[in-house]
């Protein structure tokens, strides 16, 4: 009996904790109305659309021209610094190689960027359904994550040999803390009224994770993931230099390599741009996964 009231007065205290902060955010936000329907496009109006994009291209078109006209004037070879025109023309010309070097590593960047999201979203919910195993095992991951991937490599190449598996293994461990530590940092940051909640409606461990603590955590996560996924082509291209595959296999960590020995700057700078672009691609396909999930609700996301 004596059980059953603690129960229901530790109920009641945590009905009334939540009650008190839904409350709260209620006060807190303010009533907006709705505005009307307008008459313009989703872009929005035409003033708004020229002054996000025109800037920003005014400032490329300024940089490429001045780019061009100053190693012109000056006469610079093309082999210590070429001109716009020279990277195209040699991204032209070799655009077969180049197509690919960058199919080969966008999919060696994305199989090791799949694997540290698997395996470390796994991680980060083992370590954090036990205090115990967080403490004895999250110490090593910090270690493991110090260490240069440069030293590591020489060993992954020697356990896994040369090419694509070797590759991909260093992709994933270069972008595997990113998701460890954001999902565990998530997991952990779950409101302790609504964990006491779940406790009282005796919710089971795994149940309350799949059902409270990995929805919370999905903003980190979004945030591990964007680091995760720029990190990818790195890794991939510092893999190539080390265990990659030559000949027209090879990936944009080879073409470099090559392109550096015959002192073919202009396709350098290409190679270079290439992998820039790898990036920024991965980056522009996670912010948009993150905003489709996590618009309608989180305030990270929600447009002002």
């Amino acid at each position: 009996m004596k059980e059953a009231l603690e129960r229901m007065a530790m109920e009641k205290k945590v009905l009334s904790a939540v009650h008190a902060d839904l409350s709260s955010a209620a006060r807190s936000v303010p009533l907006r109305v709705a505005p009307a329907p307008a008459s313009t496009s989703k872009l929005g109006s035409p003033g708004k659309w020229l002054s996000r994009f025109v800037p920003p291209l005014i400032a490329f078109v300024l940089f490429i021209g001045g780019w061009e006209l100053i190693v012109t004037l000056i006469g610079t070879p093309p082999y210590i610094l070429p001109k716009p025109s020279d990277i195209v023309r040699a991204a032209a010309e070799n655009y077969r190689n180049l197509t690919v070097s960058v199919a080969t590593t966008l999919m060696e960047a994305f199989l090791g960027f799949m694997l540290s999201i698997v395996l470390g979203v796994s991680g980060a919910i083992l370590l954090a359904m036990s205090r115990i195993i967080e403490k004895s095992v999250y110490p090593y991951a910090i270690v493991l994550q110090t260490i240069p991937i440069v030293a590591v490599a020489p060993i992954i190449v020697i356990w896994f040999g040369a090419g694509m598996n070797a590759i991909v293994i260093i992709a994933f461990l270069i972008g595997f803390f990113p998701m460890l530590s954001n999902t565990l940092i998530g997991l952990n940051s779950t409101d302790h009224n609504l964990k006491n909640l779940f406790f009282l409606y005796n919710a089971s461990k795994f149940q309350t994770m799949w059902k409270l603590r990995l929805p919370a955590a999905l903003p980190y996560m979004m945030a591990g993931l964007k680091i995760s996924c720029t990190l990818a082509p790195i890794g991939a291209i510092v893999g190539e230099y080390i265990a990659g595959i030559g000949g027209g296999r090879g990936g944009l960590g080879y073409a470099v390599t090559v392109a550096a020995a015959r002192l073919q700057t202009p396709y350098l700078f290409a190679c270079g741009l290439a992998a820039s672009l790898l990036g920024i691609g991965f980056y522009l396909v996670i912010n948009r996964l993150s905003r489709l999930m996590l618009s309608s609700w989180h305030e990270s996301e929600m447009k002002p």
